[in-house]
């Protein structure tokens, strides 16, 4: 008995030793055919996740947003701000809330080629912008002419643009700066451009916080600003007095008389907006686009920007009175 249970127990172990060697045999089979280079495994899953991420540095395009307005197209590509961007922002915290995606800041620059100091002041701007916490988008504005300089500087910036030219002719530097100012809100509006706009003069010197500040910006905002005159040797401040974010009260310059209700008593770059006032019209009790054809669009924002004294917050929050943008005006020979 005791040699047959002996016999029965290697017979047993036979069995379990060859089932043993035909699964590893099997396992060693079939790992021969999988990939070695991790990168081919997982390569498909990083490019769809870097599309999704959406943004990227390259110039941006040049296109006339509006039938029958006077745009000149010089670029033939166009890079739209997509709803995807916002998706993936969405980023999820440890606890499981949400981290709030960083708003857009939509950059408006009118420039002329009158301004001889024209590729000299955009190169500092960009450099400035470059530095900025995406998302940001950096709207430049001129008269259409056969030089490329503006458009060579712009691709070389690394920053998202859009480069829109006209062909009016103006006398008027003033006129013609608001007439660009227009163009480029007539583009945000078309393309119904989500953020927050703020019209930057290249003569502007800028603390990077100030970028950061408008930002959380719900309706209207608006700061002080320090007017530089190097040739006058003089400091003008101009914009809000604050009680904390509250604006009760302006430091102004001397204005003559006017008949224009919307002239704005601050300087154009002291104030910033929600660009959905120019395409939300229930929102904010526009008239519809119907209606408002002829409309100077730029007056509707300096008048909601007075009139909503409600919704114009004073930055930054602690009060306003500190200066984050310097207006320079160099003496050009």
């Amino acid at each position: 008995m005791g040699s047959l249970e002996r016999s029965k127990k290697k017979v047993q172990l036979w069995k379990k030793a060859i089932v043993h060697f035909l699964l590893c045999f099997v396992m060693g089979f079939f790992t021969g055919f999988a990939p070695t280079d991790k990168s081919s495994i997982f390569s498909n899953g990083v490019a769809i996740s870097n599309h999704q991420l959406g943004f990227s540095p390259q110039p941006v395009a040049v296109i006339n947003p509006v039938k029958g307005q006077n745009f000149t197209t010089s670029e033939l590509e166009e890079t739209a701000i997509s709803t995807t961007t916002k998706e993936s922002l969405n980023l999820k915290k440890p606890n499981g809330g949400e981290l709030n995606p960083r708003r857009l800041v939509i950059i408006v620059t009118p420039t002329s080629k009158m301004d001889r100091l024209r590729g000299v002041l955009l190169r500092r701007l960009a450099n400035t912008l470059k530095l900025v916490a995406q998302p940001l988008l950096w709207i430049i504005v001129e008269q259409f002419s056969d030089s490329a300089e503006v458009s060579e500087i712009l691709r070389n910036t690394g920053i998202m643009y859009r480069h829109v030219v006209f062909k009016e002719n103006f006398t008027d530097i003033h006129a013609e700066m608001d007439h660009q100012r227009n163009l480029a809100l007539k583009h945000i509006e078309h393309h119904r451009l989500s953020g927050i706009v703020h019209f930057a003069s290249l003569s502007n010197v800028y603390d990077l916080s100030f970028f950061q500040e408008i930002r959380a910006i719900e309706a209207f905002g608006t700061w002080p600003i320090a007017k530089l005159y190097a040739n006058k040797k003089k400091v003008i401040i101009q914009g809000p007095v604050c009680d904390s974010s509250e604006v009760i009260g302006w430091h102004l310059k001397k204005i003559e008389n006017t008949t224009d209700t919307t002239a704005l008593p601050i300087h154009i770059s002291s104030f910033a907006f929600n660009s959905s006032i120019l395409w939300d019209p229930e929102r904010w009790g526009r008239t519809s686009s119907a209606q408002r054809t002829s409309q100077n669009v730029l007056k509707f924002v300096k008048k909601e920007v007075l009139e909503e004294d409600t919704k114009l917050k004073g930055i930054p929050q602690e009060g306003c009175s500190k200066v984050l943008l310097w207006n320079l005006h160099i003496f050009k020979p």
